[in-house]
């Protein structure tokens, strides 16, 4: 396999518009296309194939990496057309890589269907935004859409701390800087600290994966700046028991306390395979913290914050299984899909049942898909 096949495969990631690439021994090249997997129409993939795969797009430093870590991560520029976040790792011996499609075009809310309000949120000087959900949820897309709108309507200056850095965004009205964690700063925690030295009115932090890094994130959305963050979590409760659950006992009561005075939103999402068109479409749960949510949180007392979401319509709050079944009500996504991803299955499955239908398993085909040459 020659460099210019890994270039085949990549060009064939962008033309059918698939979220990534998957190349391991004994397997064809697969792409992952509208959530199922996808053989591609090309030879099984051996060892000599993997290594020659691997050393066309890795750099000595992270060849380094892989190596002595035995995997490595990186983003890559790919022309014009896009840029990959990239995974190498060792498996059985062998190398495996997986390839994620981050679009250079960065998409309106119109486009990922953002609620509205999100609007007059990040318009706010200061406070905690999440934006919260399982890997490959989008979240950040999500987070991308939000700050190339303030980048285009507002004068700021936003840090961003990513790792790695999968959207390239340019200075608009805002300046604009991103830093890498890895290469441009060793930790988030890290990063966070100085940042609060750089004068920034925004400040996204990738990901909030350690008690420094959430204590630093809460701190800074205190003294004066928007700080959007994001947690593997689904739901809003669950994300604010989670952060608060990562302190010492003896800490939580004063996170609470943070929390109901910093936090503005909790937005929480995942990822659904369409019916109607090839695609995917997103589903969101979204809390707003109002001076309710804020005393609920205070008072520990996050198991009331699903009903609290549910008479806050008028907030633009929404649970996630609404959402979802509005979506399923439109004809946009099947009922499996809406079941799989619900927080409550079994009253969505009730509800279809209610309505005369069922929710079963369909067929999915397999077969290859050609390769673009």
């Amino acid at each position: 396999m020659s460099t210019m096949q890994i270039d085949r495969l990549l060009d064939t990631v962008i033309k059918l518009g698939a979220s990534d690439l998957h190349l391991t021994v004994g397997r064809k090249p697969t792409l992952r296309l509208h959530g199922g997997l996808k053989n591609l129409d090309t030879k099984v993939l051996e060892s000599d194939d993997m290594v020659t795969l691997m050393k066309a797009i890795t750099s000595e430093r992270s060849q380094q990496e892989l190596q002595e870590v035995g995997s490595t991560d990186f983003g890559f520029a790919y022309g014009k057309a896009a840029r990959f976040r990239v995974s190498v790792f060792r498996q059985r011996g062998d190398i495996a890589i997986v390839c994620r499609l981050i679009p250079n075009r960065l998409l309106t809310f119109e486009q990922i269907g953002l609620p509205h309000q999100v609007l007059d949120l990040i318009r706010r000087p200061r406070g905690l935004f999440l934006v919260t959900g399982p890997t490959g949820s989008g979240k950040t897309t999500t987070l991308a859409t939000m700050i190339d709108y303030i980048n285009i309507n507002f004068e700021r200056h936003i840090i961003t701390m990513e790792d790695p850095i999968e959207y390239y965004h340019y200075h608009k009205k805002s300046i604009l800087n991103q830093r890498e964690v890895g290469s441009d700063v060793p930790s988030f925690s890290e990063a966070l600290r100085r940042a609060l030295r750089e004068d920034p009115d925004v400040i996204l932090v990738g990901e909030m994966r350690d008690l420094d890094t959430i204590e630093s994130a809460i701190r800074a959305a205190e003294t004066g700046h928007l700080v959007f963050g994001t947690l593997h979590t689904t739901g809003a409760a669950k994300t604010i028991d989670r952060i608060v659950d990562a302190f010492p006992v003896t800490q939580q009561n004063q996170i609470r306390v943070q929390l109901s005075t910093t936090l503005i939103c909790v937005l929480s999402q995942v990822l659904l395979a369409r019916v109607d068109q090839p695609g995917m479409v997103a589903g969101y749960e979204m809390l707003v913290v109002t001076p309710a949510i804020s005393n609920l949180i205070r008072d520990n007392k996050s198991f009331r914050i699903d009903s609290a979401i549910q008479t806050g319509k008028k907030f633009g709050m929404q649970l996630l299984d609404e959402h979802l079944w509005s979506l399923y009500s439109k004809g946009i996504i099947g009922a499996e899909e809406m079941v799989d991803k619900a927080k409550n299955p079994g009253d969505l499955r009730d509800r279809v049942h209610k309505l005369g239908k069922t929710v079963g398993r369909a067929e999915l085909d397999s077969e290859d898909v050609s390769e673009g040459s």
